[in-house]
């Protein structure tokens, strides 16, 4: 490779990114601050090892957090390195694990045909397992359930050793429940995500070979984000590197946002001490934001603890002062971001695509998206229900899943009485004894439903049917293409003439997305120029809300702070920065979770590129009650050099925000309390409660008492619940149980 070559690679870096981009060999840190070019940084890298280092390609394993992180990288290296990025494994923790998987699957007991089962399926196993338990699906809600297991699968910590570290009540159940979830999963030749990431670490423990062949195979590692890996997935990556230690992370501690989905912090905090010799290049320049923007978004996360040294610095201009906006309530809120973003259109000739509205849950949304519909206004949601979480598209996908792999009894479950064919859940019950007693799959069991006596010969015929209509498909896989055998099964067994026939407007809307999903199975055979029904399964089992949004609609887009990482926008309207609600009440409980809100709030700020404004209203509809709030503790760690603060309010005047002491909590919490909404209709005896005691309500889930008032039968209690907040309960009804 020629110096005019390498100095055409490293024109337009500056100076720690290039010398990032050259220092290929031994453990990186490349400590990348919001908008400062981290996957220019990782793109030039790759193209770097490979033109200069003379690497092969196919010895580069890079690993994204999100399927369209993955192709952009690809594209990038592809423009720098042509022919170059088909040879490298590029994907996203999930997709490259599947990939190994896919081969070294019956090493570990399952066919390399396994499904990979969603979060709706894996909600169906736990209640199979549950109803086999006897266990209430009240008192032990299989979400509660399901989000323990994926927290233990994320810690790496297996069925065998969560029941050895099980002490209360709810961890003894989930483990049970456990054990007989993951022999159910297998039972079914299937995975769940965390099994995605938790499988290749047994694999290379029980075969030191396998280990051996992917360590040699990847002599260096690229891992972005590397702040929100578990410890499931850093292990992963410290196996694989343990041979060359040619790992190089991207990461910033200041954007780690995961911490309820299991990542961890320490991760990239103590890369030095996990890889000694780990060389750190900071990127602190910033191309994305103004200066007052990255003033904003530093006066906060500064307050954090627990953060590596580093300030964003940019060369862009000052630009104007971030907005403080004080509204009434939401629908005031709402309605002025409709004005603003009029306002905006109009002076400043922007387009719809250069707003994003983000907002702490996706229950903000409602009165967000009224307004926009108002003013005709267009926009896209960031994670809605998603196009293949619709009932018709998942009901074709489990007919399409069954006839890959006929061990799928969850789809198969789904399925058989659709269209209607008179085949009850009593029927299904007996045929799934049967099938037990026998230690065969479920579908084997359909086509012997003739040896179930209690199964009436009418069921018995149209239970044979679908199995044979399952097995000829089945059979049509090595004739017809994946597109053909959708579209032929489609027809068969009468959807699309269902919907038709129904005549109404959705009726006619989910016929037509029936017709885009076969249309989107020919376009994957096309694009992969492949018949594999298996591989589209498993990319649209991988697709999160950020792969499927289009960034080229002219529309508002509406998203989850935590949806927007990653992503950069013209204006930025961080809506609902009130206490309670960001930061949520839940995670005043440690320093750990508060500080990781804060960070939320700085990666929110950073999408900004010109324009930003931050909005909390004094008064909120919440869970079908209004809340009297108090601004956020952001809006006061806001240094004020930085905004302009307005207040918008009419009737509420009890206390401008702006009165409040900056770092004071005290008032703030004994003001919040005196605020909460009214009783609701739960009681029982009070005696066993005082204030402090953590109980746990059937509904709301875990909280903790803050106020009690009245005696006997009027007592009641203010509870801060986790989940959903303050809420006021008659003792006599409420069915609270203490915790510990």
């Amino acid at each position: 490779m020629s110096q005019t070559t390498i100095n055409h690679l490293l024109e337009g870096l500056n100076d720690v990114q290039r010398a990032a981009v050259q220092d290929t060999e031994g453990p990186v840190l490349i400590h990348a601050g919001a908008g400062s070019g981290k996957t220019r940084v990782l793109t030039h890298r790759v193209a770097y090892l490979i033109q200069h280092r003379k690497v092969n390609p196919a010895e580069i394993l890079a690993v994204t957090f999100t399927n369209k992180a993955a192709k952009e990288m690809r594209e990038r290296i592809l423009a720098l390195a042509s022919g170059a990025a088909s040879r490298i494994w590029i994907g996203t923790f999930h997709s490259i694990s599947a990939r190994i998987l896919r081969v070294e699957a019956e090493r570990l007991g399952y066919e390399r045909n396994f499904l990979i089962f969603d979060r709706d399926d894996q909600l169906r196993f736990i209640k199979q397992v549950l109803r086999e338990l006897y266990i209430s699906e009240k008192e032990y809600p299989p979400n509660s359930i399901l989000s323990a297991i994926s927290g233990a699968k994320s810690a790496f910590v297996g069925p065998k050793e969560y029941r050895n570290i099980a002490r209360e009540p709810f961890e003894q159940t989930v483990a049970q429940v456990y054990v007989l979830y993951q022999k159910l999963l297998k039972e079914s030749n299937g995975m769940d995500f965390d099994d995605l990431l938790v499988n290749p670490i047994y694999l290379f423990q029980e075969h030191p070979q396998v280990l051996e062949h992917y360590q040699t195979r990847f002599n260096y590692l690229l891992v972005d984000e590397y702040q929100d890996t578990n410890r499931t997935q850093y292990l992963f990556l410290q196996k694989l590197a343990a041979r060359h230690k040619n790992l190089c992370v991207v990461g910033d501690d200041d954007q780690s946002i995961y911490r309820w989905r299991g990542a961890d912090i320490q991760n990239i905090l103590n890369i030095e001490k996990d890889y000694p010799g780990c060389k750190v290049y900071r990127l602190e320049q910033n191309y994305r934001s103004t200066k007052h923007i990255l003033s904003v978004a530093h006066s906060v996360v500064r307050n954090n603890k627990q953060r590596l040294p580093k300030k964003l610095w940019t060369a862009n201009a000052k630009g104007e002062k971030a907005k403080v906006l004080a509204f009434e309530d939401q629908i005031a809120e709402s309605l002025h971001v409709v004005t603003s973003i009029k306002e905006e259109l109009h002076d400043n000739g922007r387009n719809f695509c250069d707003f994003v509205i983000l907002y702490r849950t996706n229950a903000q949304s409602r009165v967000l998206e009224d307004a926009l519909r108002a003013a005709r206004i267009p926009y896209i949601i960031v994670g809605g229900v998603r196009f293949y979480e619709r009932k018709e598209i998942k009901d074709v996908l489990a007919y399409l899943r069954l006839i890959c792999n006929p061990k799928d009894s969850i789809s198969l479950k789904r399925v058989i009485n659709f269209p209607l064919r008179g085949i009850g859940d009593t029927s299904v019950e007996k045929l799934e004894q049967f099938a037990q007693e026998s230690g065969i799959p479920l579908l084997e069991a359909a086509g012997r439903a003739d040896e179930v006596e209690s199964i009436s010969d009418r069921i018995e015929a149209q239970i044979k049917q679908f199995h044979n209509l399952i097995r000829k498909y089945a059979c049509l896989r090595v004739e017809l293409s994946a597109g053909e055998l959708a579209r032929t099964l489609v027809d068969e067994i009468g959807i699309l003439r269902k919907f038709k026939a129904t005549a109404t407007e959705e009726s006619y809307g989910r016929g037509e997305n029936v017709g885009e999903l076969l249309s989107a199975i020919d376009n994957f055979s096309k694009r992969h120029n492949s018949n594999d029904l298996e591989h589209f399964l498993e990319e649209v089992s991988l697709i999160t809300d950020i792969d499927s949004w289009d960034d080229r609609s002219n529309a508002v887009t509406l998203m989850t702070l935590h949806s927007a990482k990653g992503l950069e926008f013209p204006v930025v309207y961080m809506t609902g920065l009130e206490e309670g609600l960001f930061p949520l009440s839940r995670s005043l409980n440690t320093n750990e979770e508060l500080e990781e809100e804060r960070r939320l709030f700085y990666v929110g700020a950073t999408r900004a590129e010109e324009r930003l404004y931050m909005t909390w209203a004094a008064r909120r509809l919440r869970y079908g009650e209004y809340f009297e709030n108090l601004p956020s503790r952001f809006l006061e760690e806001v240094d004020d050099r930085f905004v302009e603060r307005i207040d918008f309010r009419r009737t509420y005047r009890e206390r401008p925000y702006t009165e409040h002491p900056r770092g004071s909590t005290n008032g703030r919490r004994q003001r919040q309390e005196e605020t909460m909404p009214a009783y609701e209709d739960f009681s029982q005896d009070a005696q066993s409660f005082y204030v402090g005691c953590e109980v746990r309500h059937p509904s709301f889930g875990l909280g903790k008492i803050v106020r009690m008032d009245g005696r006997g039968e009027t007592a009641k209690l203010s509870v801060k619940f986790y989940d959903v907040g303050v809420k006021r309960l008659l003792v006599k009804y409420a069915k609270l149980e203490t915790v510990g």
